[in-house]
């Protein structure tokens, strides 16, 4: 993206958030000098954060941007992060009230990030797998938005395909250091690239104008072909890498406490991890004893009975939610679907979570979910879906990931609408999951499904010790895949990505089992400051209102308790 286009969409994002921000309604609720700061950082943002694999940090890009990994482009990045966080703390803090001082953490959490990617992983120096993400990733970016392909889309999609040979060349001046493991990672995904790009071009050409098509072929094809040097350079290199990677226990302590916004240290989580994988355990055990002799339930036999099944339980969810008075769910809100897998992301496997959560701009759109045909042979967590939709509705769509991040994206504050963090959205998916199971949704029907809950369980559990222990430089990515595969159990193929995301994005996988665990102490600590007059709806409410925002704020802002919050200043 050029200078002056950037900064002309930096101006006009600017300018719209500002005056949000500064709307005489919303003036005594918010520090306009900090939202000012906020709008002018999540533009840039916009522009500058990398692509990941998650689906959590998705965002929306301005028009012609495509990814700049230049080592000119990073130094400027580094630059500009010193500048913002000077600016940060150089604000006046009077007369703020706590939902200021709320916001200002969330505001340091999300500029801090950019030194833990860029400073403290070092991604451009050492993953190889990043490339990936800023080039294959980048366009999948675009592939998953579910709404139908329009011209402009597709110019889109072409110009981040044509930007692939120029920040592989980028790639190759910037890893001074890289880790075998992630370049192994990136291998593997470049595996028969030109033919998967191939198959992308046939589905493009789909969905575009004929006038289109040339452009289209001769984007993949000059893309195939910087790809498949970057494997074999990759591939060449391998011998010299340095064999294993973690930041180490001080730098994880410092994501946790700057970025994370957790306030406990990396042997409290192992200890927690460790205590709730015995429950999970226990309660798996006893579940399949209760469900001895249930025949366990098949795969659906066609993706259109999947289709079917999965649109009568979202349903079904959103009403047990509203008629336990367990969670208030707005009628604007649509619904989470399951699509079969199209042939443009069918052709990218690996490369990004097959879902879209729409956006802050597509809030009258459906989430959704793409889905293969059910098979036994699926994978760990798709053949789950093909057996009962509603483990991953719960936790994906309604009234999970989907629901919460919509329902934030409608918060009157900007910084909590644009904020995000892995923490307490992966908390509240998995939170939800064990909520429901309590509250009796899976009593009526195909009860074998407790038992998947109670897997689930087990692997965010499990997670948590794996990521520590990658993170402070206790335990390989082999390692990890064996104690995953063992454990769970699950296939030894999706064990290995497991442990390698893990171990290329320290601190994420903690945000399930951790989330949820932060989830559970607020909910009781609400209730014994609340007594009688406590109501879990309102409770659930609050927390999917500021779904982006980490737990120990809210516990601040809630309830008042500084005990947690004391720890992060």
């Amino acid at each position: 993206m050029s200078v002056r286009n950037y900064t002309g969409f930096l101006g006009v994002l600017f300018a719209s958030l500002a005056v949000a921000a500064l709307a005489p309604a919303q003036r005594p609720a918010y520090d306009p000098a900090m939202q000012s700061l906020a709008a002018e950082f999540f533009a840039w943002r916009a522009v500058t954060q990398p692509s990941a694999p998650d689906d959590i940090p998705r965002i929306e890009r301005p028009n012609g941007w495509t990814p700049d990994v230049s080592p000119e482009a990073l130094a400027q990045t580094n630059m500009a992060y010193a500048g913002f966080r000077k600016r940060l703390d150089a604000l006046t803090r009077a007369g703020w009230s706590r939902s200021d001082s709320v916001d200002w953490l969330l505001l340091r959490s999300a500029i801090e990030r950019v030194r833990w990617e860029l400073e403290i992983l070092r991604l451009p120096e050492r993953n190889p797998d990043f490339y990936v993400q800023q080039t294959l990733g980048a366009v999948y970016e675009l592939l998953v938005v579910s709404s139908p392909v329009t011209d402009a889309r597709m110019e889109e999609i072409v110009r981040r395909v044509r930007a692939i040979p120029m920040t592989l060349t980028h790639a190759r001046a910037n890893l001074k250091d890289p880790v075998l493991p992630f370049a192994s990672m990136a291998i593997d995904n470049l595996w028969n690239i030109r033919d998967k790009l191939e198959r992308l071009a046939a589905g493009l050409k789909r969905e575009s104008a004929s006038r289109q098509h040339a452009a289209i072929d001769h984007a993949i094809r000059a893309a195939a072909g910087a790809l498949e040097e970057y494997a074999r350079w990759l591939q060449s290199r391998l011998s010299a890498m340095r064999p294993a990677f973690s930041p180490g226990r001080e730098a994880y302590l410092s994501y946790l406490k700057n970025v994370a916004l957790i306030p406990m240290t990396p042997e409290e989580m192992l200890s927690l991890g460790r205590s709730e994988l015995d429950r999970a355990v226990a309660f798996e055990a006893m579940e399949k004893n209760r469900n001895a002799g249930v025949v366990e339930a098949p795969v659906f036999a066609s993706l259109e009975e999947q289709i079917r099944q999965t649109e009568k339980d979202e349903t079904g969810i959103r009403e047990f939610l509203e008629s336990r008075d367990l969670l208030s769910v707005p009628a604007w809100v649509r619904h989470y679907r399951v699509r079969s897998l199209p042939l443009v992301m069918a052709a990218l496997p690996s490369i990004g979570e097959e879902d879209d959560f729409t956006s802050s701009s597509r809030l009258a759109e459906d989430g959704v979910r793409y889905v293969r045909p059910p098979s036994p042979d699926l994978p760990f967590f798709a053949r789950t879906l093909a057996q009962d939709p509603r483990p991953i509705i719960i936790h994906e769509g309604v009234p999970g990931h989907y629901f919460q991040l919509v329902v934030s994206w409608a918060h009157k504050d900007p910084i909590r609408r644009r904020f995000f963090d892995s923490g307490p959205n992966e908390g509240w998916g998995f939170y939800v999951e064990e909520m429901l199971l309590q509250a009796g949704l899976f009593d009526r029907d195909r009860p074998q499904t407790r038992e998947v809950i109670y897997r689930f369980m087990k692997l965010r559990a499990l997670r948590v010790e794996v990521d520590v222990r990658l993170a402070t430089g206790e335990m390989t990515i082999d390692r990890a895949a064996e104690y995953l595969a063992s454990t769970v159990p699950m296939e030894r193929g999706s064990a290995m990505g497991e442990a390698a995301f893990v171990a290329s994005t320290p601190g994420q996988a903690i945000s399930y089992q951790i989330g949820k665990l932060q989830i559970q102490r607020l909910l009781r600590d609400a209730r014994l400051q609340q007594g009688e007059a406590f109501r879990l709806r309102a409770f659930h409410d609050e927390l999917v209102r500021n779904g982006n925002v980490p737990i120990a704020l809210l516990r601040w802002e809630y309830l008042g308790l500084r005990d947690e919050i004391d720890l992060l200043w």
